[in-house]
């Protein structure tokens, strides 16, 4: 659902702030394997953490909010034309509980430009939002529909640590009444696609 009295709601309207939001997020690699992120707040309140399930082939995330309980599932599909994520409402992966997708805009492109279509935009033939990364993928703007309507921006900050560990940390800008649940999901999902190299113009990006 998008646009309900001025807002824009995807996943729920608690999650959309009357005041514009700055969220952090950041990138953990574990030792044993996996990884997963942690979403903070300007005063540093955990807002989300996102946990990759290990052991799934196609690669599979949980979204926990602040009191721990899954909000979101977010699950690739490989072995597509473009690379395509889902994200459906808590732990489930049911397409009756489908929440929107995510894919490559095109499959020939210098950066990853990605459509997303809500669950009932069923031809998927005009996308409801955009994500619009710079060529090397350090900020990213996020529009309504077709629109120059920018969202929300994310900024990904380098540190010695990012590069040689992974940990890469991300600054994202929320509009006020923009849903921040689904913000946090589309830079997830996009950082998902960048570091698994999930795109034909793999050898072009990197």
């Amino acid at each position: 659902m998008e646009g309900v009295n001025n807002k824009t709601i995807v996943i729920g309207a608690q999650f959309c702030s009357p005041q514009p939001l700055q969220l952090f997020i950041k990138k953990k690699v574990y030792f044993l394997g996996g990884h997963g992120y942690e979403v903070k707040d300007d005063i540093g309140n955990i807002v989300f953490t996102i946990e990759n399930v290990l052991g799934f082939f196609p690669s599979k995330l949980i979204v926990f909010d602040a009191a721990n309980v899954p909000i979101l599932t977010l699950k690739s599909k490989h072995f597509t034309w473009h690379s395509r994520w889902q994200t459906f409402k808590g732990d489930s992966t049911d397409e009756k509980d489908l929440i929107f997708s995510a894919k490559n805009s095109s499959m020939f492109q210098f950066t990853r430009k990605l459509d997303i279509f809500l669950a009932n935009n069923i031809p998927e033939q005009v996308s409801d939002f955009r994500m619009k990364p710079s060529y090397m993928e350090s900020n990213c703007d996020i529009f309504a529909g077709q629109s120059s309507t920018l969202i929300a921006q994310m900024d990904k900050k380098y540190t010695a640590g990012s590069v040689f560990l992974g940990r890469d940390k991300f600054m994202v800008k929320v509009n006020s009444n923009v849903d921040h649940a689904f913000i946090v999901s589309l830079i997830v999902i996009l950082e998902e696609i960048s570091s698994s190299g999930q795109s034909s113009t793999h050898s072009s990006t990197h």
